[in-house]
């Protein structure tokens, strides 16, 4: 699918879709539970469709009516073998926070994926996983996972993949004594952990805070909460608050200013374009910031902290810097990030790379152009927001495709 964005302002509200981020963990929690759940989320995208699809694989019962899903459990969660293939499509969070589960919980369990998710690495998660007990197969998708996790003390980078530390914080505690989990550097992306210290606490689970990491005590067991909310998405509204910035009125509701998502910190950084912002912590925002930075004429803005964004959906920081040059910009690549010259943008067209976070920043940039952008693959946002294209039209941007 092919859309033409035409220059133009926004005006007017949208609420926020549901934090993929959030209801992955909530969903994950829920089916771990030997009781019901309820989770209200009024939204779904490919990336819940993923999760809630492998869960089911690992024999949870997760039904949908309206906005509520409701999760328990189809069998006993210890040595499951999994009745189908575990297809995480191209759900980097899915498979990285299921991955351990399986190792732990099933006799056989076959996870795959489609697009760039085969290619990249999950090496430091399969070494620790199979130095203590995990037999697995592979060490790219297709992965065949046997079972075998051991308690004890486990240890990784905290600069690959917070989502690495996740997938261990969740079974962890259900193993048969106690363990550790250590970051050997400086943990990158440490909100996002911390969201899913909160999902832990709410479903009952008791982790203990040490000086470079966490003591997990074993035996635990899920305790459902009953029925719980799925946040708002700050991932998502900052394209909205990005788009404010480049002379746009949008007003977000539905966010949760308490919320642990690391990514609510875009409204502080999008008051640094023009100046250096490091998005160690908040890398997904790299795509919206260098958007807006390209727009805004006589202003140089450096972001850094983002080398991880070249093995996601896309190399987001070639291809921010291949967008913002179609649209007449200009922008340098850093090892880690870019050097974005900003300047009014001429238009033209964008290949959205199959990646969401791409295709809503060319669109948010295309309503401060001199001529119409055309995004080639812009059905892409229904990976984590399948209806950014009826909230833009909502909001008064014209759109043709």
């Amino acid at each position: 699918m092919n859309v033409t964005v035409y220059p133009g302002s926004l005006h007017g509200g949208v609420t926020a879709p549901p934090s993929k981020s959030h209801v992955h963990r909530l969903l994950i929690a829920a089916a771990l539970c030997e009781n019901e759940t309820g989770i209200a989320c009024p939204g779904e995208n490919e990336d819940i469709a993923a999760t809630v699809r492998c869960l089911k694989a690992l024999h949870a019962e997760i039904t949908r009516a309206g906005d509520l899903y409701r999760v328990c459990r189809k069998a006993p969660l210890f040595h499951l073998s999994a009745g189908d293939a575990l297809d995480c499509g191209e759900s980097g969070s899915t498979l990285r926070f299921l991955l351990p589960l399986c190792a732990a919980l099933t006799d056989s369990a076959l996870l795959t994926g489609r697009g760039r998710l085969p290619s990249r690495p999950n090496g430091p998660l399969l070494e620790v996983l199979r130095t203590h007990g995990a037999k697995i197969d592979g060490d790219f998708l297709p992965l065949t996972v046997n079972g075998g996790l051991q308690p004890g003390d486990f240890s990784l980078p905290g600069n690959i993949s917070s989502q690495y530390f996740t997938g261990l914080l969740f079974v962890l505690p259900m193993l048969n004594d106690d363990s550790t989990l250590m970051y050997t550097s400086p943990l990158e992306s440490m909100p996002y952990v911390d969201l899913t210290l909160s999902v832990l606490r709410q479903f009952g689970i008791r982790i203990e805070d040490t000086e470079n990491g966490w003591r997990i005590p074993g035996n635990q067991r899920y305790t459902s909460p009953g029925i719980v909310e799925a946040e708002g998405d700050w991932s998502a509204a900052a394209f909205w608050l990005g788009a404010n910035c480049l002379g746009n009125a949008v007003t977000v509701e539905g966010l949760t200013r308490s919320s642990c998502q690391g990514d609510k910190a875009i409204e502080k950084l999008l008051s640094r374009v023009g100046g250096e912002i490091d998005v160690t912590d908040t890398p997904d925002l790299m795509p919206i910031l260098s958007a807006v930075a390209a727009a805004l004429p006589g202003k140089t803005t450096r972001v850094t902290g983002a080398a991880r964004l070249r093995l996601k959906e896309s190399d987001r920081i070639a291809a921010m810097a291949r967008t913002i040059r179609a649209l007449g910009g200009n922008a340098e690549e850093l090892p880690d990030g870019l050097v974005i010259f900003g300047a009014k943008l001429q238009g033209g067209t964008v290949y959205g790379m199959n990646d969401h976070r791409v295709v809503m920043s060319a669109a948010v940039a295309a309503t401060a152009c001199e001529n119409p952008v055309t995004i080639l693959g812009a059905e892409a946002v229904s990976k984590s927001y399948p209806h950014f294209w009826r909230d833009f039209e909502a909001l008064g941007g014209h759109i043709h495709g």
